[in-house]
């Protein structure tokens, strides 16, 4: 039944997206291990993996564009729940380094020898192994989000006063993790990685698969997205988008649907940000800070919003802007360029790239199917005879 709701909600741009990121999961990791690097074809490791963290950003776009483009929640925070994700992978990786830190210690990470912690805390344990740390990827996140949002949709917390308190709760966890008496390295956060499932996480071919891996993420993300949004539910999500009253007063439970989008879209987040550490090798209290959620919304927002597509092409534009254009003189300038951008899109472009071009695609592809219909009747009532094969 479940692969019976993902087929169904597939149109051709949907699928046309999906075999994109496949071909791109499948070519470039292809293309980096097997070309010369003198090949005109061949990709770079460097590459791979910044562009590994594009598709990262890209999931993280579509869990944005879930509540924000489909039920009308704008979070400001949800670089905290990418963050929890990407510490607790960090926190699998720094327990596989061992005895072959700078310390030598083969149970506490280096900076917990440096601050002389003569234990592990009990909130590490576990995290040597795998299953585990992936389990922790998803459940950290989405508690914290069940929580935030019970109380939160519960005591109908809406609008403008949500935005503000879900950019707290990332401020509040970017000051405590700053603190390195909270476990997780302070200031300079959880690096030096050796290895991923015993692969050296340095090298092409773990890289390679790292980023086929992201992609293969995304697109399994962008499946359920696209069977939510098209499916009852997904109707019911739009009616609390576009009228919450009238949806509360008609009998649904609104509360209940915000939660449960609000939680799964925080594990996506978690799942992306879990993507993202191994492929960038590091994590650290900044990722936490509240612009780089807002950064993730002006993608959406750039992309277009409610448009799922949109949302993952927004990252990806945007973030290779951002590469552009800090390499160079225009670096010092970019956060002002961003603004500017915004500011464009929601006068000139309010739906986005992609919803502005389906807009101006929608009426020919409506009046091509309304003279598609009108011949087919004409045929029927014998007006129009149909060409005979010559």
């Amino acid at each position: 039944m479940m692969a019976h709701a993902l087929t169904r909600s597939l149109d051709r741009s949907a699928t046309l997206f999906i075999l994109v990121v496949a071909g791109c999961g499948i070519l470039i990791p292809l293309s980096n291990l097997l070309l010369p690097a003198w090949s005109a074809f061949h990709v770079p490791t460097y590459l791979v993996a910044l562009w590994g963290k594009y598709v990262c950003y890209a999931i993280l776009a579509l869990a944005i564009d879930l509540i924000w483009g489909y039920c009308g929640i704008l979070s400001l925070g949800h670089g905290a729940f990418f963050a929890l994700g990407g510490y607790t992978m960090g926190m699998y990786l720094m327990r596989q380094i061992g005895a072959r830190g700078v310390y030598g210690n083969p149970i506490l990470p280096d900076f917990m020898v440096f601050l002389n912690w003569h234990k592990l805390p009990w909130y590490w344990y576990g995290f040597d192994m795998f299953w585990f740390a992936a389990l922790m990827v998803v459940l950290v996140p989405g508690l914290l989000a069940f929580c935030f949002g019970w109380f939160a949709f519960r005591s109908r917390v809406t609008g403008v006063y949500l935005s503000i308190i879900t950019q707290a709760m990332t401020y509040a966890l970017l000051l405590g993790f700053f603190r390195n008496d909270f476990g997780f390295g302070g200031n300079n956060g959880l690096t030096d990685f050796k290895d991923i499932l015993g692969f050296n996480v340095q090298a092409e071919s773990t890289r390679a698969a790292l980023f086929a891996l992201s992609c293969l993420s995304l697109i399994i993300v962008f499946l359920i997205c696209r069977a939510i949004v098209t499916s009852k539910f997904g109707k019911v999500l739009i009616a609390i988008r576009d009228a919450e009253s009238r949806t509360r007063f008609i009998g649904y439970r609104v509360e209940s649907y915000k939660l449960f989008v609000f939680t799964l879209s925080a594990c996506m987040a978690g799942t992306a940000g879990a993507l993202y550490v191994p492929q960038v090798g590091i994590i650290n209290p900044s990722e936490f800070a509240p612009g780089n959620s807002i950064e993730a919304v002006i993608w959406v927002a750039v992309g277009g919003r409610g448009t799922l597509i949109g949302a993952a092409l927004g990252a990806i534009l945007v973030n290779y802007a951002k590469t552009f254009f800090t390499s160079g003189a225009l670096a010092p300038y970019w956060l002002f360029m961003l603004g500017a951008l915004f500011i464009l899109v929601t006068l000139l472009l309010p739906k986005g790239i992609v919803g502005t071009i389906d807009g101006w695609w929608q009426p020919w592809k409506e009046r091509r199917l309304t003279a598609a219909a009108a011949q087919s009747a004409a045929r029927e009532n014998g007006i129009i005879e149909p060409k005979m094969a010559e």
